[in-house]
């Protein structure tokens, strides 16, 4: 990729390399109760409805230099939303070279691209363990462009938009584009991980692991926090209030269930 000097090359006519960002984020808590696990539902679809993961797509939009077409959103019953965003090419095609560099996006700030037929989605995933202990919480986010901006330009807003216990974040270069002598780009930027993507003030924050397909351009990282305190996975009190045998059982249970999902298996 060394040989491509990105901001350089011109094309022969539209960039039809498809850059896909797939960004997943997953949400911990310990409900005792049916009363505890439906008040955290409850919370998770007032804090993630449709109206506010709009918001957050249209920032992700301004991000990657992208307007707008179209929009479809729903809240679901019981509970979930979706939102789709239909984008188009920028108004302004002036390129800034930072953009190219591996390094993470604004928060936000205004980043104008070129981009032409791409979209934007998310999904949200509340679910809940059978005996009423554990309620997970899922957003996924795809970010699709044609453009010549990366879409992980906009990976450090979504980190900052979500409360994350846990992260997969999946990015792949598909199709191939022409210089205007004819020969084939296969990705026209540099990227080694998408950590570099991720400020160090995040990575220090997360345990992480790379699994990269580099000849196919295909990279992924998934991400677990490094702290543990047991009062962030509680809802509506604190863990004084419960005994130490309690903490340990609880502390076991949440550890193991976040072990499972970073791991992708069960591990009893």
């Amino acid at each position: 990729m060394k040989e491509i000097p990105e901001q350089h090359v011109k094309l022969h006519g539209f960039n039809n390399l498809t850059k896909s960002l797939s960004f997943n984020m997953y949400d911990i808590c310990f409900t005792r109760t049916k009363e505890e696990r439906e008040a955290y539902l409850e919370y998770i679809d007032e804090q993630y409805n449709a109206e506010r993961l709009t918001t957050i797509l249209k920032t992700v939009s301004d991000i990657i230099g992208a307007h707008v077409l179209n929009i479809a959103k729903q809240d679901y019953v019981p509970q979930g939303a979706s939102v789709t965003i239909l984008v188009s090419e920028g108004p302004v095609v002036e390129v800034p070279q930072e953009s190219y560099s591996e390094s993470p996006g604004p928060l936000p700030d205004s980043v104008v691209m070129a981009l032409d037929k791409s979209h934007i989605t998310v999904h949200t995933y509340p679910e809940f363990h059978p005996d009423e202990g554990i309620s997970t919480f899922r957003a996924d986010i795809d970010v699709s462009t044609c453009g010549k901006i990366s879409p992980l330009k906009a990976l450090n807003y979504l980190i900052h938009s979500f409360d994350t216990d846990i992260m997969t974040i999946d990015y792949r270069v598909r199709g191939f584009t022409r210089d205007i002598s004819g020969h084939k780009l296969f990705i026209d930027h540099d990227i080694n991980s998408i950590q570099n993507y991720i400020p160090d003030e995040v990575k220090d924050m997360y345990d992480m692991i790379d699994v990269n397909v580099y000849q196919e351009h295909i990279f992924h990282t998934k991400c677990k926090l490094r702290e543990f305190d047991l009062d962030n996975y509680l809802f509506g009190y604190t863990k004084d209030t419960l005994s130490e045998s309690e903490q340990e059982e609880i502390t076991e249970r949440i550890t193991l269930e976040m072990d499972e999902i970073y791991y992708g298996k069960n591990l009893v």
